[in-house]
């Protein structure tokens, strides 16, 4: 195991600048019912089973190995990238299969199913959390607003894949996630060191 200090971590996020990328509307059940809770998928906790789900397009395009879909920003990735998470962090992700519209080769919704507490307030350009005043006594102390996002690596322990507490938008990947993911040829996805 490398040394915490120098371990490297990265956000990872869509790459908008991908040539007529394609985009996700919110996964549905594959009769087309809302799901009743997608926020469930980016809350950094394991999850039961969700049943067989459809992905729709908000807009066609080119098909990616790396998409968020919807609410919550949630991962949905090709078979390539999902072998990446299952080989290499299978403790610390779920893979679900999904249908995406239109295509044929099976696609899979990536849960982080850790979440860590780990980010570092000062390191980071800007950090605004919720407080009383904001009328969400759910949110309170919960990160609103971050940019610059910087962690405190000490913090992380044995993770490789996780959600920062308090700021579930945000899925971080290991430095060895990062590069075999790039072996892979990963398109559709970008890597903003954290």
């Amino acid at each position: 195991m490398h040394d915490a200090m120098e371990r490297h971590f990265f956000e990872l996020t869509i790459d908008v600048y991908v040539p007529g990328r394609w985009y996700f509307k919110t996964p549905t059940t594959t009769s087309g019912d809302p799901i009743d809770n997608p926020w469930v998928f980016t809350s950094g906790k394991p999850i039961e089973p969700p049943g067989r789900l459809f992905v729709p397009l908000s807009r066609q395009g080119k098909p990616l190995d790396f998409t968020s879909a919807g609410v919550g920003l949630t991962p949905i990735v090709s078979a390539r990238v999902a072998s990446v998470f299952r080989e290499m962090a299978p403790d610390d992700t779920q893979l679900f299969q999904v249908e995406v519209e239109g295509q044929s080769e099976p696609y899979h919704l990536l849960i982080a199913a850790r979440e860590v507490r780990c980010i570092d307030d000062t390191a980071c350009d800007e950090v605004r959390r919720w407080t009383s005043e904001d009328g969400r006594p759910d949110r309170v102390d919960e990160y609103h607003v971050i940019s610059g996002l910087r962690i405190d690596k000490s913090k992380v322990g044995d993770a490789r894949v996780f959600r920062p507490w308090g700021y579930h938008t945000a899925l971080i990947v290991s430095g060895e996630i990062k590069e075999a993911l790039e072996r892979t040829g990963i398109v559709g996805g970008r890597f903003v060191e954290v």
